[in-house]
């Protein structure tokens, strides 16, 4: 048993028990603790980026309302997964039709629902009006754009903020100290900017730079982010910034090579990096174009183009600019 305990991914291990134990969104927890208390819930709609607590509240608020046997009253299915319309009129219908365990109604925690086909939604929909009184419905999504409008009606619509770098920090702390490790200030700084708001792959990036060391430091967070970090996409900036394309496209290349990090990884951090403060030393007119530039150059990566060739027109692009001092 010990075993199995040690074996549990962070994320799992000290992912929130209840809705009182969950950081961040503080304009949404104190509602779902009132329908816990209540004990009475609208269908809901959880939007918002990866990482920011949509599948962590809605097991909190199962567990609130149906207490340690939360599960028998409780399904969640991921709509990667079962997008279809056949999972909608066979696995949905069939829980949604069938009488609550432990009276009132149960919970459908439909995981990135967005994901789900315009047929499927539409199937979904007529479900969610014919069993509301005995099942009621979480769906999460990433773009509440992509959920067809009379399922969002029908939806008390909640919208999940990123976390903010102290509130991270502190989850990170407070898991380092749990797991006796000992995680410098520069470690924790690097997770932060890597993880980009998502408290789930900060959980993930610390536990494994963690895995086979006491004592976690900024290289064995390096040695394990794919994507590069501000001062490397600082140090690529700058030496392309002053005409030494060479120089530039030899510190891409060994962040491909010795890094895998992906064209989409490096693209992603770049424009961090330019919309950031402090960004690179250029001036808001150039600062737009190469931000129209970066979409582009994303667009060409999502059609299949090179990472390569593709990286390398934003290094030449950037070698052009004129660099101004601060």
């Amino acid at each position: 048993m010990v075993g199995e305990e040690r074996d549990i991914v962070w994320v799992e291990r000290y992912r929130p028990k209840s809705l009182a134990e969950m950081v961040g969104q503080e304009n949404i927890v104190p509602l779902l603790q009132t329908y816990a208390k209540k004990r009475s819930m609208p269908h809901l709609l959880f939007a918002g980026p990866p990482g920011t607590g949509k599948t962590t509240a809605a097991i909190a608020l199962a567990r609130d309302l149906y207490g340690e046997e939360w599960r028998q009253d409780f399904l969640e299915l991921n709509a990667s997964d079962e997008r279809g319309i056949d999972t909608v009129r066979t696995t949905i219908k069939s829980y949604a039709r069938s009488a609550p365990i432990g009276g009132g109604f149960k919970i459908l925690f439909l995981d990135e629902a967005d994901n789900l086909t315009a047929e499927a939604q539409a199937s979904l929909r007529r479900l969610m009006e014919r069993y509301s009184a005995a099942c009621r419905f979480i769906l999460s999504c990433n773009y509440s754009s992509r959920i067809i409008e009379p399922i969002q009606s029908r939806c008390a619509v909640f919208r999940f903020k990123i976390y903010t770098p102290e509130q991270i920090r502190e989850q990170l702390k407070r898991i380092a100290s749990a797991e006796k490790r000992d995680v410098s200030a520069d470690a924790y700084k690097a997770i932060i900017e890597a993880s980009d708001g998502d408290l789930r792959r900060a959980i993930n990036l610390l536990q494994l730079a963690a895995t086979f060391r006491d004592h976690v430091d900024v290289d064995a967070i390096r040695d394990v982010v794919t994507a590069p970090l501000r001062d490397e996409v600082e140090a690529i900036f700058g030496t392309a910034l002053q005409a030494d394309f060479l120089a530039a496209r030899g510190q891409l290349f060994r962040l491909f090579v010795e890094r895998g990090a992906s064209g989409e990884d490096i693209l992603r951090s770049l424009h961090s990096y330019v919309v950031g403060e402090p960004g690179p030393p250029i001036s808001p007119q150039e600062k737009i174009q190469l931000i129209q530039y970066l979409a582009d150059v994303d667009f060409r990566l999502a059609q299949g183009a090179s990472d390569r060739i593709q990286l390398e027109s934003v290094l030449a692009r950037i070698a052009a600019l004129k660099p101004r001092s601060r």
